[in-house]
């Protein structure tokens, strides 16, 4: 039964997203103090909140995020090892500005209360997440800036 989705292993997913339009490599090696961070962030989701998640994500999560600094460069959904997922990229200047904006974010008194009311109509949102900063090396090629 074809469901739409493609198994895609977290790392090939992190290669289409830096060589996509406005992710494109440019010649050259970076300097690590220049280039700043990634984010990569893995959740696996309960089917059965699939719908109700991507709704509180995208018209809510994404909204107060941004009011803290988060830069989302791409979205994706995947079905790995059987389970649902819902990946993102973000992109920060320094891990330091990461680490503030994910600890002003999860005390945001607004977000704090959807996800109570959330939680309480559906349950579960999300069983497990992996979160991975990314250094790039040396020699990684230059990251144009997406636009906001």
């Amino acid at each position: 039964m074809n469901t739409g989705f493609f198994r895609l292993s977290p790392g090939l997913l992190l290669a289409i997203a830096l060589t996509a339009p406005g992710g494109t490599a440019q010649a050259g090696e970076i300097s690590l103090t220049d280039s700043g961070v990634q984010q990569l962030r893995i959740y696996e989701i309960p089917e059965a909140n699939q719908q109700v998640f991507h709704t509180r994500f995208r018209d809510d999560a994404a909204r107060i995020m941004k009011k803290y600094g988060f830069r989302i460069k791409a979205i994706w959904e995947s079905r790995f090892d059987g389970k649902l997922e819902f990946i993102y990229l973000l992109d920060w200047p320094d891990e330091a500005t990461m680490k503030a904006a994910w600890a002003a974010f999860m005390v945001d008194e607004e977000w704090k209360a959807i996800k109570k009311r959330t939680g309480a109509e559906h349950g579960r949102f999300v069983n497990s997440i992996e979160d991975r900063t990314l250094h790039p090396v040396p020699y990684s090629p230059a990251l144009d800036a997406m636009p906001d």
